[in-house]
């Protein structure tokens, strides 16, 4: 099928959603406190003729913006969070920060709302245009940084009744992306302690700072007997105070415990619980154990990814210009010799030592990849983690990877923030939006695609399906 009608509809309005993306890079908002960045994606399907239902008293600055009626239901996802102590100026290859400790977007989720909808409005453009009935919806995402946004949308049943699930991510390279993620579930440990004078009277004190320090040795132990998969990071959230001659009566740590499948993520839940009770009890502290977030691992769906395939390979994608490869080149001068090797070292995860080393010989003729890698489907995990895992549990779920800034360039970083409003960058998310826009043609008008895709989610679930592995009574809230 040739697809140009569907590319000339997303072209057609690419100062729109350029503009859109922008103004999200410009104003960097953390999770669940999206406010303007949802407003304007909320406002642009408004004006596209979109019916938008706002979720906000359930899952702050979330919505669903629903047009058409009817079956298949095609679901695009979006997101628009950004992160922490990122600021940064674009176009600026040195760090800068345009807000001292302010935020930034360090993983192309500005660029990744506004090509999701892109999509969604070019699949209602065509099948407007040629009397095609299908229901398209833009599912607007927030918190998907430390947040689990889709996860606590899924549990409230937001994604329940579509058909499939399309979104995408900035990347270096361009791809389908394959294998699973890496459940998790994060956790606040508070301990509750008697403050004294650490000089005259230490013995009537109760340190809720010693339990923090002994419930991460006693983790630090737990690491060598836990699978090599699993990973336990934390953050000191509070330390008790700045007086050391006080014996610190409040401390307060969080915990992020990852590992290939939920159940083996509350395997080791269970295990750290149990270490923090013991340091309370060395302490004699209270301890509150309170849930923040959790997701689940990914659902991969080989049929939908070799359709995201096809469709990848059918967008004309231009070459990088001298002056983008001059600034893609003085990024890289700012990298450690372990952060230019990034991309080999991705390529060879995916594709093995021999053939990651072709690959890369090919990729790297410039500093920015305008070629799309070929498709090997892929059931390992990866080392990180995603809130779209949870969406990919309740429909066949598929996602690209589409290069929107330097090889090598480390996730959430300021350099990925420095590129975020480059042509580049402009260009990935609009070849992402052809990509995902084709993907939800195809199952339109091949509803045997769907039927296999189905089957196939099924097949990997099970009968039990999805059960939210966050627990009830836990709401989403911003960072502490």
């Amino acid at each position: 099928m040739n697809k140009e009608r569907l590319y000339d509809l997303i072209e057609g309005k690419r100062l729109q959603w350029t503009t859109l993306s922008d103004f999200i890079w410009d104003h960097p908002e953390t999770r669940f406190q999206e406010i303007q960045s949802s407003a304007a994606l909320r406002d642009a399907l408004k004006s596209e003729g979109f019916h938008v239902d706002d979720l906000h008293s359930v899952i702050p600055c979330a919505f669903v913006g629903t047009w058409g009626e009817g079956g298949p239901v095609i679901g695009f996802l979006g997101e628009y969070d950004a992160l922490g102590s990122l600021s940064q100026v674009a176009g600026l290859a040195e760090r800068k920060s345009i807000v001292p400790g302010g935020h930034g977007h360090g993983c192309c989720h500005h660029v990744l709302g506004a090509g999701a909808l892109a999509a969604a409005v070019a699949l209602r453009d065509y099948v407007k245009e040629n009397h095609i009935q299908c229901t398209i919806k833009y599912f607007g995402c927030p918190g998907e940084e430390g947040g689990s946004g889709k996860a606590f949308m899924a549990r409230e049943g937001i994604f329940n009744g579509i058909d499939v699930a399309i979104t995408w991510h900035g990347n270096a390279t361009t791809n389908v992306w394959t294998g699973s993620s890496l459940a998790n579930i994060q956790v606040y440990y508070k301990f509750v302690g008697r403050a004294s004078h650490a000089g005259a009277s230490p013995h009537l004190g109760r340190s809720a700072l010693d339990a923090v320090e002994l419930m991460n040795v006693g983790v630090q132990y737990l690491r060598e007997h836990i699978i090599t998969e699993a990973r336990v990071h934390y953050a000191l959230i509070n330390a008790g105070g700045k007086s050391p001659n006080v014996v610190q009566p409040e401390a307060e740590v969080l915990y992020l415990i990852r590992a290939p499948k939920n159940h083996l993520v509350q395997d080791i839940y269970q295990r750290v619980c149990d270490i923090a009770r013991g340091a309370a009890l060395m302490t004699g502290t209270q301890l509150t154990i309170q849930v923040d977030k959790a997701c689940s691992n990914l659902i991969v769906n080989e049929t939908l990814e070799r359709v995201m395939a096809d469709n990848l390979n059918q967008i004309p994608m231009r070459g990088p210009t001298e002056e983008e490869v001059r600034f893609a080149e003085e990024i890289q001068k700012t990298l450690t010799d372990e952060e230019r090797g990034g991309t080999l070292k991705a390529l060879i995860n995916v594709y093995g030592e021999r053939e990651g080393k072709k690959l890369a010989a090919k990729l790297m003729v410039h500093p920015i990849s305008s070629m799309v890698l070929p498709y090997l489907p892929n059931d390992k995990s990866s080392s990180g983690s995603t809130d779209v895992s949870d969406v990919s549990w309740i429909a066949p779920t598929v996602q690209a990877r589409v290069s929107c800034y330097a090889l090598n360039t480390p996730g959430h970083s300021w350099q990925q923030v420095a590129q975020g409003k480059l042509a580049w960058a402009h260009d990935g998310m609009l070849n992402a939006a052809k990509a995902m826009a084709g993907v939800g043609l195809d199952l339109v008008l091949h509803p045997e695609l769907l039927k296999e895709a189905k089957a196939e989610l099924l097949e990997r679930t099970g009968p039990e399906g999805y059960i939210c592995p966050i627990p009830a009574g836990v709401n989403p809230s911003p960072v502490k």
